[in-house]
């Protein structure tokens, strides 16, 4: 997207996706919430978002339309904008991308929230273990930006996140971090009613069935490596028509984006990662964000990236995809 008042992206200590996660007991799911959703957000404050519709959909038209959408990595931080904030995501949205990764932690006593660390020492205020800690005391916390400056903003429960991803259309890719489970998850995607505001994200074929046996009707990220393996998944129960293949965050292969998109299947890519090991990195360090427009002129359709303000103002593949596919 053009013309947008770009942030100083400030290098912090990003680690890349990771996975050994272990599920956590599940537990009882939060009600229905009863309160509009202006509660969340306050309408006035609400500018107008594209829907991006039925998902399935709206990325089969991304690949059909050849257009490619970027989502920013943990909530799309900033100076003053931590990540996984959710005063951050309407930053983002607003500035960059109606499409979010985040981090999905639970706390001791069982409440879901945005968080990437196992400790709380690097974002927050406050120290100890995700797992050891009640919400109460998570809630009092500020988070930090990557800069290492304290913020007014607080830990947002994940029910608050679905019901602000509601309100604006915006979509946010959950990643669950060990202190959670899938089931527990699901259960507040199904009381918000965000079922088309969200994308599950899947490190390994163990995962990626479970989430297609909790909830069939769900998208998701996995990895699909070859017609066979494709075949493996869905003899498992996988739905093709609801996967975003992940393709990594180190070769970009537009060949095998070419292959899976001739079998019907959206492909997604990271320049994400450690700063200074990162295709982010390499890309921007010559002022010229060519390498992501060819990602996109190589058949890409979904890219997660940390520099998701610049790559936002440079490319117009975004802009084609939610003006051809999203809904008016």
């Amino acid at each position: 997207m053009k013309n947008r008042v770009l942030p100083a992206i400030v290098a912090a200590s990003m680690f890349g996706l990771t996975g050994c996660q272990q599920d956590a007991g599940a537990f009882d799911p939060p009600a229905q919430a009863d309160a509009p959703v202006d509660a969340v957000l306050p309408a006035s404050q609400v500018k107008p978002s594209v829907s991006l519709g039925d998902l399935p959909t709206f990325f089969n038209c991304v690949r059909e339309q050849g257009g490619m959408v970027i989502a920013s990595h943990r909530g799309g931080p900033a100076p003053g904008y931590p990540e996984n904030g959710l005063e951050t995501l309407e930053y983002a949205r607003l500035n960059a991308t109606p499409i979010h990764e985040i981090d999905v932690a639970e706390s001791r006593d069982g409440v879901l929230f945005l968080l990437h660390d196992n400790s709380l020492g690097r974002t927050t205020t406050g120290n100890g273990q995700v797992a050891d800690t009640d919400w109460d005391e998570i809630a009092n916390l500020n988070l930090v930006d990557n800069d290492g400056k304290i913020t007014p903003f607080t830990p947002p429960k994940l029910s608050d996140v679905l019901l602000w991803a509601k309100q604006t259309g915006a979509v946010v890719e959950l990643d669950k971090k060990r202190t959670t489970s899938y089931r527990n998850i699901i259960s507040h995607v199904r009381a918000a009613g965000a079922e088309q505001n969200v994308i599950l994200i899947s490190y390994n074929d163990q995962q990626a069935i479970e989430i297609a046996r909790l909830a069939p009707d769900l998208m998701m990220t996995a990895s699909v490596n070859s017609p066979e393996h494709q075949a493996e998944l869905e003899a498992a129960g996988v739905d093709m028509t609801k996967v975003i293949a992940w393709t990594g965050t180190s070769n970009p292969n537009d060949r095998a984006w070419a292959a899976l998109g001739r079998r019907g299947i959206e492909s997604a890519f990271g320049t994400l990662g450690r700063p200074g090991d990162r295709l982010d990195d390499t890309y921007i360090a010559d002022g010229d964000l060519s390498e992501f427009q060819a990602l996109a002129d190589g058949g890409l359709h979904l890219l997660a990236t940390d520099e998701v303000y610049a790559v936002a103002d440079y490319l117009s593949a975004d802009e084609i995809a939610l003006e051809r596919c999203g809904v008016k």
